[in-house]
């Protein structure tokens, strides 16, 4: 998941990141922040699957979630 790798660099840079996974990669990243020492970073955390999902239903979850997204973002 370089997505997990991506957030941990930048965050390591002082640039504050996070990642938007969805529910079936739970565990790769939590795994990955544990392996590289951030255990517990948050992460955005979307239903399962999403790829089947037409444009309006995207939106619908992906506004669900900006809330989160900006919280960690600036926390």
């Amino acid at each position: 998941m370089c997505s997990v790798h991506d957030t941990i660099e930048l965050e390591k840079r002082g640039v504050p990141a996070t990642v938007i996974t969805t529910q079936a990669f739970r565990n790769v990243a939590v795994f990955q922040f544990r392996a590289k020492g951030m255990d517990g970073h948050p992460y955005v955390e979307l239903p399962h699957p999403i790829s089947n999902l037409k444009r309006e239903e995207m939106r619908e979850v992906t506004l669900r979630f900006v809330d989160e997204v900006v919280r960690q973002l600036t926390a």
